[in-house]
């Protein structure tokens, strides 16, 4: 008990987090999550520990949308961009929750959210599959600053197959049709670890929401 409090007097949340959880103090863990994540907000991403805390949380505990310590973790989650979230901090199950959570408001535009999750998917499956995708995928200001970055290109995707696997959690938490239709074409297609139905489909909705504009 003396060194968790000694971990949440020197601000080591994260740390005071893990002890709490290795001495199965549920009620210190509660604590932490709920008197602390408010702070968190007001840090840089680095300092907020939330993405550590939900991935943990998402290997113990049932996922459920009434837990108000989860709720608590989404919060302060959906004020980062998850691009700005190292490879590494979050897991696949933290993010899989976080996702599934669509009413809450993210700040992250969805083919962000495509490129996060197929980035940590391929993490999963080896080193070559995500340097792969960490070429294969830019950001979206770099798309929006070079377009040259939508023109496909025809080469050996590294592990598809298992990366398609490890991002099929994750996908249907995804709106492909909030993504633009050039981007689902020249980008995410060739990458093949999203079933073409759906990307067919979604691609669909893009030309039908622009005829309607038009």
């Amino acid at each position: 008990m003396y060194f968790i409090n000694y971990f949440i007097m020197e601000g080591n949340i994260l740390e005071a987090f893990y002890a709490a959880d290795y001495f199965q103090l549920s009620g210190i863990q509660r604590i932490i999550i709920v008197k602390t994540y408010k702070d968190t907000l007001e840090k840089s991403c680095n300092e907020n520990y939330s993405p550590e805390i939900l991935s943990k949380l998402a290997e113990t505990i049932p996922l459920t949308d009434d837990n108000i310590f989860l709720s608590s973790l989404v919060d302060a989650m959906a004020v980062i961009p998850l691009n700005t979230i190292e490879f590494g901090r979050l897991s696949i199950k933290g993010l899989r929750y976080f996702l599934s959570c669509t009413e809450k408001p993210f700040t992250t535009p969805e083919y962000e959210v495509f490129r996060y999750s197929a980035i940590l998917a391929a993490k999963q499956v080896s080193d070559d599959a995500y340097k792969f995708f960490m070429e294969r995928l830019p950001t979206l200001e770099q798309i929006e600053q070079n377009e040259n970055l939508l023109q496909p290109e025809i080469k050996f995707i590294t592990d598809h197959q298992k990366v398609a696997k490890e991002l099929e959690p994750l996908t249907e938490f995804i709106d492909f049709r909030r993504i633009k239709g050039q981007i689902l074409v020249d980008i995410i297609e060739p990458l093949e670890i999203v079933p073409a139905k759906i990307l067919l489909k979604s691609n669909d909705s893009n030309l039908n929401n622009r005829l309607c504009l038009g």
